[in-house]
């Protein structure tokens, strides 16, 4: 498996999990919010933090835009909501800010190409397409041309698919993930064997984005060789939200980075051996011994 760079740490191989908290649209669009998130992140020990940014009157299907949607900010129509829960430049420059100060990477999932060209500015370590535009030949040869490093989110697509996005991508700067697109989702469909089937097939760092409840799972992926882990996060999982639900919150996060550098610690390097530590226990118990 190839070894892919993202800002100065090095996904794949043997390098430690690459762990992502994925912000998000969980800011609801209050910079004070994100703020939160990006420090709850970086106290936990993630790498990087992630958002997502959209250009609503493209991504937004026209038979959608005049629906009506109740908000926490009153009744309005499903385009005014998205954009109500984009930030803006200056928005991400203090993002961007506040993650340099917490010594924490950041970057965005693209949804449409001026969104791309938007992200450009502030030199992201990298970008991820997600599950839904996984199909957007356009927007795949977009992010190729910024020669950064890309995740690719495989929810909601048939292997065939996945191989053609892979097909307009550059491999040597390529990761991806096995992702069930369902929120939240239920163990039966996370398939996390998944993991190995992407990795005999793509010579690239494959790792997990998951939607699920709970943190075992996750972990479990950590155990089958994800090189990266993708999750969302969350202030508190009764907030307003779309993917609130499927989200964990600041404790969970700090346990499941604990657990994953904890697992990776365990795994060992697969060479059997007799341990300093078992010394003893072997002097008192082995009743029988080799010549």
């Amino acid at each position: 498996m190839a070894t892919v760079t993202i800002g100065n740490r090095p996904v794949g191989d043997d390098a430690p999990c690459f762990i992502i908290a994925e912000i998000g649209i969980n800011h609801n669009g209050d910079l004070n919010i994100a703020k939160k998130l990006i420090t709850a992140a970086a106290v936990a020990g993630c790498d990087a933090v992630k958002f997502q940014k959209r250009t609503p009157e493209l991504c937004v299907p026209p038979e959608q835009r005049a629906l009506m949607r109740e908000t926490p900010w009153g009744v309005m129509s499903y385009l005014d909501y998205k954009y109500r829960i984009e930030f803006g430049h200056e928005e991400y420059v203090e993002i961007d800010a506040w993650c340099r100060s917490h010594g924490i990477f950041w970057f965005a999932s693209c949804w449409d190409e001026p969104s791309v060209a938007f992200i450009e500015a502030f030199d992201p370590v990298c970008y991820k397409i997600p599950s839904a535009c996984l199909t957007d030949d356009d927007l795949l040869r977009t992010i190729r041309r910024t020669g950064r490093p890309v995740i690719l989110s495989t929810g909601m697509s048939t292997m065939e698919e996945v191989r053609r996005a892979v097909s307009l991508l550059d491999r040597h700067r390529l990761l991806i993930a096995q992702s069930t697109s369902t929120y939240p989702c239920p163990p039966d469909d996370l398939n996390l064997r998944v993991i190995h089937t992407l990795r005999a097939e793509f010579d690239c760092p494959i790792g997990y984005s998951g939607h699920e409840t709970g943190l075992q799972t996750t972990c479990a992926a950590v155990s089958l060789g994800a090189s990266f882990i993708e999750r969302h996060i969350t202030l508190d999982r009764a907030m307003w939200g779309t993917d609130q639900a499927a989200s964990v919150e600041s404790g969970g996060l700090i346990r499941l980075v604990r657990d994953i550098r904890t697992i990776e610690r365990a795994m060992g390097d697969g060479v059997k051996r007799l341990y300093t530590s078992e010394l003893s226990a072997r002097q008192r118990l082995r009743r029988v011994t080799t010549a």
